[in-house]
């Protein structure tokens, strides 16, 4: 998306510029002072065929790069590696199928989404009451996180670190607080990580969560968040 729109401000800044001289070229030109009418003149085909045309075929170009940009911004090629991001007043909670991860926290609390880096990572991204969104800065990406419906879109990190996520929808009291964190690390750290889930207590700590979410969904009242060193 940034290089497409960088194509365009080229395209704009080219365009103006053409546009400018012949401005002023008509401005010096035909600058004779007096009452005098120039000579007029009219259909110039080739001239009236160049003006029309070309401006077409531009509008063709950007619509044809806009396409092709799009397609792959939508694209989501398969993956071995799939997240669950539900978004809730005022948290988030990720969870990987296929395994007992899961992390679940609400808002200065920071939950951490792990990933691996240089890899497809499939999302599917709901909400459990009102419209949120999924944004993380680093990656100019976000999507809007929608109650009832299933939001998939498929991301990959460039390099491993830890990034800053949050809510960009106004959803309540706490919007502002409703941050979250992408951390990226190796495809071996991050298996790693998946396995130490891999016990009775994680497998419980999952089964309370998709609880307490469905309990707040089915009674449509949000959770406080507990009392913090940063505020309550």
């Amino acid at each position: 998306m940034f290089h497409l729109w960088q194509g365009f401000s080229i395209g704009a800044v080219i365009i103006g510029a053409l546009v400018i001289v012949l401005v002023l070229y008509a401005v010096l030109r035909f600058r004779r002072k007096g009452d005098n009418i120039p000579k007029q003149s009219q259909y110039h085909i080739p001239l009236e065929l160049f003006y029309t045309v070309v401006p077409i075929l531009i509008i063709f170009g950007l619509f044809a790069a806009t396409l092709v940009v799009e397609n792959k911004e939508t694209a989501n090629p398969k993956t071995n590696v799939t997240i669950d991001v539900n978004a809730f007043q005022w948290g988030w909670k990720f969870t990987y199928p296929g395994s007992n991860a899961l992390v679940y926290g609400q808002t200065t609390q920071n939950p951490e989404m792990v990933m691996p880096v240089n890899t497809n990572v499939h999302i599917n991204l709901t909400s459990s009451d009102v419209i949120h969104g999924f944004y993380v800065h680093a990656f100019n990406f976000s999507r809007y996180a929608l109650p009832g419906v299933l939001n998939q879109f498929t991301i990959r990190a460039q390099s491993t670190g830890t990034y800053f996520g949050q809510c960009t929808q106004l959803c309540g009291l706490y919007h502002s607080l409703m941050w979250f964190r992408v951390k990226v690390v190796s495809p071996s750290a991050y298996s790693a990580w998946l396995t130490t889930f891999n016990n009775p207590a994680a497998a419980a700590a999952v089964k309370a969560a998709n609880k307490t979410t469905a309990q707040q969904t089915s009674s449509v009242v949000p959770s406080k968040p507990a009392t913090t060193k940063y505020g309550r």
